[in-house]
């Protein structure tokens, strides 16, 4: 290192993201949408932004994509994910449960076909149609535990 001279350090940072999982009857809410020509299903889900707190982000994001009112009820779990076509990304993936309230107005997120209830059964049929293998991962979780109550993250730090 040369003296003197304030060398640019590169940090890598992953992509923090949030996802809703609502369960209603035995069908949970998914969207299909359009990404890079392929059309999928996934989890109500986004990026955090600036200066935004997790459970606004989940709130936010699932209203974008499904018209629904989203109350957080647990965090459900944090999941990374490094797709295979890309190394050099990863994805923290924040996993809220919770219910939806009634529907808003307006138009869907840009890309988002149409926000769907679907059993179990249907969700494990349509596999290879899941943005990605975290999808069916969230909803065996969620099956398999209770999550964690929302206290486990900082109100004043979240």
């Amino acid at each position: 290192m040369r003296t003197g001279v304030a060398m640019a350090e590169t940090v890598w940072k992953p992509n923090t993201t949030v996802a809703a999982l609502c369960e209603r009857e035995g069908r949970y809410l998914l969207v299909r949408e359009r990404v890079r020509g392929r059309i999928v299903y996934n989890q109500p889900a986004g990026h955090l932004e600036a200066g935004e707190s997790l459970l606004d982000a989940v709130i936010r994001e699932t209203l974008e994509e499904t018209r629904y009112r989203f109350e957080p009820e647990t965090l459900q779990g944090i999941y990374r994910f490094c797709p295979p076509d890309n190394s050099a990304k990863t994805y923290l993936r924040f996993l809220f449960r919770g219910s939806v309230a009634g529907s808003v107005e307006g138009e869907l997120d840009r890309g988002i076909i149409a926000a769907e209830w679907m059993t179990y059964e249907e969700i494990r049929a349509c596999r290879a149609q899941h943005r990605t293998p975290v999808v069916m991962q969230c909803i065996d979780d969620a099956r398999a535990s209770p999550g964690y109550p929302l206290d486990v993250i900082s109100r004043v730090y979240a």
